[in-house]
């Protein structure tokens, strides 16, 4: 028996257009689009990818979390070889630079929807 990881979801009220903030970031390929699922591929592999799930009552975790608030569950951990740059980059492209940043080789942003994720240094 094998076992591979397909991908990873994100819910959002909006999947084509997150999926267009993460496909700008990455630069990866959209594999499917539909108002209600769109999935991003990595070029050149079929999987792992990221998908996107409608969730019309989707609600953005606190960063950092607060106990009785919506909590964050994961998170996309992405590396960079400039930190400053892509964090820079990320923000035009729709992200926001959280306030609370636990690490100095890592930042920690929101997508457009509110998700966290971590540009992070090779070797954090």
């Amino acid at each position: 028996m094998t076992t591979t990881l397909g991908g990873f979801v994100l819910g959002t009220p909006d999947p084509p257009a997150l999926a267009d903030f993460y496909r700008a970031l990455l630069g990866w390929e959209e594999a499917e689009r539909d108002p209600e699922w769109t999935r991003l591929k990595d070029p050149g592999q079929e999987r792992p990818g990221l998908s996107f799930q409608l969730e019309p009552d989707h609600i953005a975790p606190e960063w950092p979390q607060r106990r009785g608030a919506q909590q964050m569950q994961a998170h996309l951990d992405i590396r960079v070889d400039d930190l400053e740059a892509e964090t820079e980059r990320a923000c035009a492209l729709g992200a926001t630079l959280e306030e609370h940043q636990p690490q100095d080789d890592v930042r920690v942003l929101r997508d457009p929807h509110g998700h966290p994720f971590c540009l992070f240094l090779p070797g954090a």
